[in-house]
């Protein structure tokens, strides 16, 4: 892990690092000694690791909790050279919707392939950050909606630091009968679902016009947690309520700290 620059603001610290070709940015209080939560947190499609959301959030764990947090560039993303393999698929699916083709199935499916490679990637990140004086080895949350999602159920169902996840604005395949084939990837997609057993909070948009309301019940249902709670709130797919960032600051507090 290499550091390459530190700025400070209102109580918090941001320190952009890069970690072989992963760019990442970590936030802590101002000062900060000792062991420490830490939330990692996955940004949306088209966005990078200080996203306006992203940051905002994590600025709010930091000084409210106490906790670190840090956000990485998804490949493709931010910071990290653009991938032809993924311009080519996001462009034929594009294409494919165009043509009449549901947009959940391709969206699962192009996730269910990036989290292949950012999942190594991510837990390479807890490692390096974790063996900080000012983070250690302390309990971990995850944050992560939309594509955060998508890449973040396989990372929670793989990586056991995790204690508790905020997702959503995610889904999961939902046949229409039996004789209905489900992919590959989606079913990749569901099978990490029923491996996540930590508690969890699913955010739903009622009227999500990315993700069909019966496929984010779908995979919140797959979710093999014994505690999982849905937060469903009327609005379209980027109109996750204000509110919603005080639920998720008590529910890291409770099984975290």
């Amino acid at each position: 892990m290499r550091f390459t620059s530190q700025t400070s603001s209102d109580g918090v610290s941001e320190q952009l690092f890069t970690l072989g070709e992963i760019p990442g940015v970590l936030w802590t209080p101002t000062d900060a000694a000792g062991t420490r939560p830490l939330i990692l947190m996955g940004h949306g499609g088209g966005q990078h690791k200080k996203a306006p959301g992203i940051e905002f959030r994590a600025r709010r764990f930091v000084t409210e909790c106490g906790f670190a947090v840090v956000a990485v560039d998804v490949p493709g993303h931010g910071d990290r050279p653009k991938d032809e393999e993924y311009d080519r698929i996001a462009t034929g699916n594009a294409a494919r919707v165009a043509a009449g083709e549901e947009l959940a199935p391709l969206i699962a499916g192009f996730q269910a392939m990036v989290a292949r490679r950012t999942v190594p990637e991510w837990r390479a990140v807890l490692d390096a950050v974790q063996e900080l004086g000012h983070v250690g080895a302390g309990p971990v949350g995850y944050w992560g909606v939309s594509l955060g999602c998508g890449l973040g159920v396989p990372f929670v169902a793989a990586e056991p630091r995790v204690r508790a996840a905020v997702l959503g604005l995610g889904g999961a395949s939902v046949p229409e009968s039996d004789s209905v084939s489900v992919s590959e990837s989606e079913s990749e997609s569901e099978s990490a679902a029923g491996r996540v057993t930590v508690p969890v909070e699913f955010l739903v948009q009622w009227d999500d016009e990315r993700v069909p309301r019966a496929a984010s019940l779908a995979l919140f249902d797959a979710l093999a947690s014994a505690e999982k709670t849905l937060h469903a709130n009327p609005g379209k797919h980027g109109e996750i309520p204000a509110f919603e960032g005080d639920s998720t600051l008590r529910f890291f507090t409770r099984h975290l700290s």
